[in-house]
């Protein structure tokens, strides 16, 4: 079958991410983006779970029903890939994968991907920063130049990334004036210095690893945004909270169901986003970083 359109989701095993796979495959039809066959590339660390979750969506009743998917008759094919956006190797590999399978591009991303950690020391710090913020920094960064011009590439973050009271208001400030990626790795790499040394509420750091990195991603995606435009890019780079969602990250606690959750994400790579990059985004509409 030859493909039209071509997105990319990582972290998509379960929880959000494979509720944002379903509603890709839903509401593609239905789209501005439509105009033709969709190929969307399920990705996950482990081979098993993920060729499980592919299996799961092809059996999935909704998508049955609305013959959304190429084997009911539908626009949508799912196709499994290993990707653990932790280990640089293996986004250089997927990205090399995509480029030439798809040398003519392709169409969205999402990056889902991402971990909360139990705790708070120097080790956690380092695995979570590691994915959450040099993780999806270095998929943004391999990703984009593979999305044709006015394709999507969106960063799942969070609420929590908030420049509220939990930081000092010189960290605020250096966090809301920043302009390049370095300038948020920067920020990142203090925040690392300030754990190690045992000072970073002293220095006006929260002592909450998930929470600065994803804050990290929000400053990070405006950034690149920012600087794609600058150099005449024609994606739309966004960032968005999905809400606080019953999943194993959130240890069953969440208010919303992963289909909820992925609302967001799916429109910010689908919808009518009125030409904005660089925002963050909650349910469906800009938020205050």
């Amino acid at each position: 079958m030859a493909f039209k359109r071509v997105a990319a989701i990582t972290g998509a095993n379960k929880g959000i991410g494979l509720a944002i796979v379903r509603n890709l495959a839903l509401q593609y039809p239905s789209s501005a983006f439509n105009n033709g066959p969709l190929l969307i590339y399920l990705t996950a660390r482990d081979q098993r779970r993920g060729e499980a979750a592919v299996k799961a969506i092809q059996n999935d009743t909704q998508l049955k029903k609305a013959k959304a998917l190429a084997s009911d008759g539908g626009l949508a094919s799912i196709k499994y890939h290993s990707l653990d956006i932790s280990q640089p190797k293996s986004i250089t590999d997927f990205a090399t994968f995509l480029r030439q399978e798809h040398p003519e591009g392709i169409d969205i991303v999402v990056n889902n991907a991402g971990i909360a950690m139990d705790g708070f020391n120097n080790d956690v710090v380092q695995q979570t920063l590691q994915c959450n913020y040099h993780g999806t920094l270095t998929a943004t960064r391999s990703f984009l130049p593979l999305v044709r011009p006015g394709g999507r590439l969106v960063n799942v973050a969070s609420i929590v990334g908030n420049l509220n009271s939990k930081y000092s208001s010189s960290i605020r400030s250096a966090f809301a004036s920043s302009k390049t990626v370095d300038d948020v790795t920067n920020l990142m790499e203090n925040f690392t210095a300030a754990v190690k040394e045992g000072e970073e509420k002293e220095q006006g750091w929260p002592s909450a690893a998930y929470a600065v990195s994803k804050t990290g991603a929000i400053g990070m995606t405006r950034a690149i945004a920012l600087e794609h435009g600058q150099e005449g890019g024609q994606v739309l780079v966004n960032s968005c909270c999905p809400g606080y969602v019953i999943t194993d990250m959130t240890k069953g606690r969440g208010s919303l169901t992963p289909n909820q959750g992925a609302q967001t994400p799916v429109f910010l790579a689908l919808g009518d986003i009125r030409g904005k990059s660089g925002e963050f985004w909650e349910d469906q509409e800009v938020s205050q970083w």
